[in-house]
């Protein structure tokens, strides 16, 4: 059975999970998510909010929006292609 999503608003809280997973748990989650919605990923700060950005755009989704959340995460606002 696959999630209905149609108007929900998506959040993915991904502190704590190392890379390579966190990049996976999001695409994951896009797979399941129709174009064009938008998902909020929170991530921990360095390598993790700098792999899953650039894994996200290479697989041709929109990072709209990348912003400091506090001293040690970022969120990122992606739109699923």
């Amino acid at each position: 059975m696959t999630p209905d999503f149609q108007g929900a608003v998506h959040n993915l809280d991904l502190r704590g999970v190392a890379c390579p997973m966190n990049f996976v748990k999001t695409r994951l989650y896009l797979d399941k998510m129709q174009s064009g919605e938008t998902v909020t990923v929170l991530l921990d700060d360095g390598e993790p909010v700098e792999s899953v950005t650039q894994s996200v755009k290479a697989e041709g989704h929109t990072v709209s929006s990348q912003e400091q959340a506090g001293d040690q995460s970022w969120t990122l606002t992606i739109i699923k292609a």
